[in-house]
């Protein structure tokens, strides 16, 4: 329900002016007014785009550094030290902020993970069962069958 709403509410809005970057002037009156509102119901906060982008980020931010950055992460992934994260940057939390980290990781898997696992045995034993079943006699019936019901 929340993704939903937060979706519906962040698409009425260009990214633009969602953004930090936002060349409207703010004072400390108006970021505190927006916060009061947001603290005294879910409702006001997702009425307000501003809120919705915070919300949704800190929410992800935290929910991605405890699960896979943290050096207490119960999944936590093979990065190199200099880029792991302090905790401190969750207080300041923006779109790219684990986007040194998401290129190596990335990159692990292409040159690591992928190619160990074009070798392994799961993979080996699945693809020779689609090998089988396409040249299966029930396969060629199927496609013929599907031929003539779409004529192509």
């Amino acid at each position: 329900m929340f993704t939903r709403a937060a979706s519906r509410l962040s698409r009425k809005r260009p990214p633009s002016e969602i953004n930090d970057n936002d060349s409207k002037p703010s004072s400390s009156h108006q970021s505190l007014n927006g916060t009061t509102r947001w603290a005294t119901s879910l409702e006001n906060l997702l009425e307000d785009p501003e809120g919705v982008k915070r919300f949704r980020m800190q929410t992800k931010a935290n929910e991605i550094y405890t699960t896979f950055l943290s050096s207490k992460a119960s999944f936590q992934v093979n990065v190199e030290g200099q880029s792991r994260l302090d905790e401190s940057i969750l207080e300041e939390p923006h779109p790219l902020m684990f986007q040194k980290l998401q290129n190596q990781i990335f990159n692990l898997m292409k040159y690591d993970s992928y190619s160990r696992f074009l070798k392994s045995d799961a993979f080996l034993k699945l693809k020779q069962t689609e090998e089988q079943e396409e040249n299966s006699p029930d396969a060629q019936t199927v496609a013929k069958r599907a031929s003539r019901i779409y004529n192509t």
